[in-house]
């Protein structure tokens, strides 16, 4: 067995022992058993740590579901394993998202069936540079040993799109790895990377580790002029911001470049459920602030706003009627 058959196993086997003749009046049965799973991203990264908070939040909020917050490589691997039936629900970055939805990029003439629940926060662009590495622009990442994030993960395409709009053929010209954000960190410590991207929330836990740990020898490239060919080649799903200096208690503050992270679920999930589960996010949203900051950084108003990713109806519904 493997993917949700495996994580269904022990469930299955505890229900076994418990279930019994069901009564004519029994409620209907949950969808996908009463299991949910949040497809996330890297272990020392945001979505993994609100993951886990919602998670919670589902299992103690939602009567008749159990859910669990699962790492996986992030973006294009969450929206697949969502299509596929394989998880519940899942962090994207809405450019990706739009991608799938579209049928573009990573999911070309391959339209995903996804919907989402809420537009959240935005993740903020770091490309990190060791201060030894002569990186003194964005041109001169030409030629260096770059991580570009996990496979089929959204820092991966956003990378890919950056080093592009800056003149730079993400395969070609650099020595392109496509690291966790764990392994990422330990090659930049051991002298294995010059750089390395990461698109997260602020802040984001390997980041933080990687840049407090070592005052001086690493530092954040800035991205603000990047936003017109980025956006001129890709559309308007990009946005500029200001990373401050007391996130990671750098010298001075970094522009950067934005995007916008939504959570997502299967197009054919029922609709009481997905009402439900974007229900639960908000009435106990002030809980999963307290597991990361990031997550006050959304309200109703901002959250509905998921084009050109449609809403599910059962979301729809939410932010109509509450």
């Amino acid at each position: 067995m493997t993917g949700r058959a495996l994580r269904l196993t022990a469930a299955l086997m505890s229900a076994m022992l418990l279930a019994g003749c069901a009564a004519e009046d029994s409620a209907p049965e949950a969808w996908h058993g009463g299991r949910i799973f949040l497809a996330t991203g890297n272990t020392t990264g945001v979505y993994y740590q609100l993951g886990g908070g919602y998670a919670d939040l589902i299992t103690r909020h939602l009567p008749g579901y159990e859910a669990r917050a699962e790492p996986t490589g992030a973006s294009v691997e969450n929206i697949t394993r969502v299509a596929s039936g394989d998880m519940e629900i899942a962090f994207s970055l809405a450019d990706t998202a739009a991608d799938a939805v579209d049928g573009r990029g990573a999911f070309d003439k391959q339209p995903q069936p996804v919907r989402a629940l809420a537009r959240v926060y935005s993740n903020y662009t770091h490309v990190i540079v060791r201060t030894d590495g002569k990186i003194g622009s964005f041109a001169d990442l030409r030629g260096k040993r770059i991580s570009t994030g996990s496979p089929k993960s959204g820092t991966d395409t956003i990378a890919g799109r950056l080093l592009t709009a800056g003149g730079i053929h993400p395969d070609r010209d650099i020595q392109r790895f496509n690291l966790s954000l764990p392994e990422t960190v330990k090659q930049m410590r051991a002298k294995g990377l010059d750089a390395m991207f990461f698109s997260g929330g602020l802040p984001t836990p390997g980041v933080k580790d990687l840049l407090s740990s070592a005052p001086g020898t690493f530092r954040l490239l800035p991205l603000g002029d990047l936003i017109e060919p980025l956006s001129a080649r890709f559309g308007a799903v990009y946005t500029t911001a200001t990373l401050p200096k007391e996130v990671y208690g750098t010298p001075q503050p970094t522009p950067t470049i934005t995007v916008a992270n939504v959570i997502l679920v299967a197009a054919d999930m029922p609709e009481q459920l997905a009402y439900d589960l974007t229900r639960v996010l908000f009435t106990w949203q002030g809980e999963l602030i307290q597991v990361h900051p990031e997550a006050a950084n959304f309200n109703r108003s901002s959250a509905a706003a998921t084009r050109p990713i449609p809403l599910h109806p059962g979301a729809q519904r939410f932010y109509r009627t509450g």
